[in-house]
């Protein structure tokens, strides 16, 4: 499969788009090297986000169509929930947000001189139900929606979009209980918690997408995509599956051609690399 140029694209029309996943408070840390046993290693730039599967496609999506994009999520009661709320609102989202008497879930991104990340998560995952008062009725009338953590309750009042694309992130109890079909499942062919290969989905979904960092990545049906060509080296490896998975699901909810929308992805993935964290500046 051919990823087309950037500038060969159509443009995207006025969207209605949602996000339903998960939020961490990640500090990104730059790094001489990862420590060894017994080493101390040295930190050089320090940033803090609210990032996490779900707030990082949401984000992009929004700055792909210009548009208010809805985010269906969940945050404890406490300081890292309230400064992500901020900042998720300052980051053009509108958000729906489920109050957990939980912490909300923190991590640790440490990124080395060739852009490689390795991640710590503390505290369990927050999502949002379908029992929640949210208004998942709102759904009916979207074009697209993106899926990273919720219940199967919940992912029904999603089908009721247009484009439902979700990643294996949800877990098998979600995606089997709710024995709705997908438009799309994106996941990875190099992380083993997001890998296709073990899952089980009745009814199958149209299209299934593993991606493989710089080698691109499996779609099926369509075969191999090669990754597009990076001008320069990479900054930080962060959060390039959930922007490429927000490029795919706003080009398919655009009407697209599966080609035409993992070309978009593909850029989108490319794009975050060239950034600390998952945000374009």
């Amino acid at each position: 499969m051919e990823i087309l140029p950037l500038k060969s694209l159509p443009t995207l029309p006025k969207l209605k788009l949602a996000v339903v996943g998960h939020v961490e408070w990640v500090t990104f840390l730059t790094i001489d090297k990862y420590p060894q046993a017994g080493e101390i290693s040295h930190g050089k730039i320090y940033l803090e986000e609210p990032a996490g599967g779900g707030a990082v496609a949401a984000v992009k999506m929004a700055r792909l169509t210009g548009g208010s994009v809805h985010f269906f999520t969940a945050l404890g009661k406490d300081s890292e929930g309230k400064k992500s709320e901020k900042r998720l609102r300052e980051l053009g989202l509108k958000l729906h947000i489920s109050w957990k008497n939980q912490p909300t879930r923190k991590g640790i991104s440490m990124i080395d001189s060739k852009g490689e990340r390795a991640i710590t998560v503390i505290g369990d995952r927050l999502q949002a139900s379908g029992k929640d008062q949210l208004p998942w009725n709102e759904l009916t009338n979207f074009d697209g929606v993106f899926v990273t953590a919720t219940d199967s309750t919940a992912l029904k009042h999603c089908r009721a979009a247009n484009i439902l694309v979700a990643s294996p992130r949800l877990g098998p109890n979600a995606l089997q209980r709710s024995t709705v079909k997908l438009d799309a499942i994106i996941g990875s062919g190099l992380d083993p918690d997001e890998s296709l290969k073990s899952l089980d989905i009745k009814p199958s979904p149209n299209v299934l997408i593993a991606t493989e960092g710089s080698l691109g990545g499996e779609c099926s049906p369509g075969g191999h995509f090669e990754a597009v060509h990076l001008k320069s080296p990479p900054i930080d490896t962060y959060g390039c599956g959930d922007s490429f998975a927000a490029g795919v699901t706003t080009g398919l909810s655009a009407g697209w051609s599966i080609e035409k929308a993992i070309s978009l992805g593909s850029h989108c993935g490319a794009q975050c690399v060239t950034n600390l964290g998952p945000y374009e500046s």
